[in-house]
């Protein structure tokens, strides 16, 4: 992996299926400091406090059968809508110029979620991706695994 330079045009999204943190060095080059320029959030509770109905069934066919349909995963969904929801914050600040290189630090799933829904002008500004969840650790805990990897 390439070698990320944290400089003032180079950003650092921290993020899960819950939280999101853009982050950003606060001073030069030579003495790094990440500090956190914008902040998303959402209240995801898991699945079983979101629906309200018990499972669907439906009839196969004739006779007595009936089949058991899969409840919704309403905690999935908030997942998702959440990535595009960074996605797109992240597209109307590149289109703005306001960073030139993206690292991404995010748990595997959270960061295929996110792939699926950048734009090219965010996906081609992508220096480094490293699948690990990290929105609930010190800015200077994520500084440090950021300049490791």
């Amino acid at each position: 992996m390439v070698k990320v330079i944290l400089n003032r045009q180079t950003w650092v999204l921290v993020a899960d299926g819950e939280k999101a943190l853009f982050l950003r060095n606060k001073n030069d080059m030579n003495n790094v400091q990440l500090g956190i320029i914008h902040q998303l959030s959402q209240a995801n509770p898991a699945t079983r406090e979101q629906g309200t109905d018990k499972p669907g069934r439906f009839s196969s066919g004739p006779g007595l059968g009936r089949a058991a349909v899969d409840d919704t995963d309403w905690h999935e969904m908030a997942k998702k809508r959440f990535a595009k929801e960074i996605a797109d914050t992240l597209y109307a600040h590149a289109h703005k110029g306001e960073f030139e290189k993206l690292v991404i630090v995010a748990p595997p799933l959270m960061l295929g979620e996110m792939r699926q829904e950048f734009h090219k002008e965010v996906s081609d500004r992508v220096v480094a991706e490293i699948p690990k969840t990290l929105t609930n650790h010190s800015t200077t805990d994520i500084q440090a695994i950021v300049e490791e990897n």
